[in-house]
Parts: C-alpha cells; sequence; structure tokens
C-alpha cells in the first residue's frame, strides 16, 4: 500500500513537469510573437512629387503637391523641412519594406520673404 501511494506521487508530478516545460519554451517560439506596428515619422517624399516643385512657386502651390512639412521652423520661418523616417513592424517585414532611418529621406524648401520658392535642396541620389 504504501509503495503504491509513493508511485502515485511520483506520476502526478509528470504532467506539472511536462506543463513547466512546455511554458518555459513558449517564448522562444514565434508563433507567439507580440505584434508590433509599422511606425512612418514625417511625410513621405516622393521623388516625382518633389520634381514638381520649382523655384518660383508660392507657398500654397507647394502645400499642395508636397503636402505639410515636419518641421516649421518659428526662428526661420521662410524654410520647410519635410523629413520621413520608417520603421517596419510586424506587416512591414512580412512585405519586406526597408527601413529609413537617420532622416535619409528630406528636403529643404526656402522660400523668400513673400512666401515664393527660392532654393530647393534634396539629397543626392547615387547613379
Amino acid at each position: 500500500m504504501n509503495s503504491t501511494k509513493k508511485l502515485s506521487t511520483k506520476f502526478a508530478m509528470v504532467p506539472l513537469l511536462a506543463v513547466m516545460a512546455g511554458v518555459s519554451v513558449l517564448p522562444a517560439c514565434s508563433w507567439f510573437s507580440v505584434y508590433k506596428i509599422d511606425i512612418p515619422q514625417g511625410t513621405p517624399i516622393h521623388e516625382d512629387k518633389l520634381s514638381q516643385v520649382q523655384v518660383g512657386m508660392n507657398a500654397n502651390q507647394v502645400l499642395y503637391i508636397l503636402g505639410s512639412p515636419a518641421f516649421k521652423d518659428t526662428l526661420n520661418p521662410t524654410r520647410w523641412d519635410y523629413l520621413y523616417d520608417y520603421t517596419p513592424g510586424t506587416a512591414g517585414k512580412r512585405t519586406n519594406q526597408p527601413a529609413i532611418h537617420n532622416a535619409k529621406q528630406y528636403a529643404k524648401i526656402y522660400f523668400n520673404e513673400s512666401g515664393v520658392v527660392t532654393n530647393i535642396e534634396r539629397p543626392v541620389t547615387p547613379s
């Protein structure tokens, strides 16, 4: 009777140990990872739209073509900065979208006091 009790106690521990082993392995499974959102910051800069902006346009025309700038400096109101950073989350990584960091996509548009474009700065694209 005593040996039967010891045997049943040993077998009662087996399911508990199996559950503990299974739970300890779960964080390593990619099926149970946390969903991460895509993080776009700023206004996406498309080269075809940026090429439409010309010296001599007014601020409303630039706003219509490119949208709102990421920064309008209060100390330098004659410059608009368009920046774009993108960190792919779960959906972006599934579709193989590249990460864009450190303001690789940017454009600076300078206006004169009457609101007319005088200069456009953009990164040099490698040929």
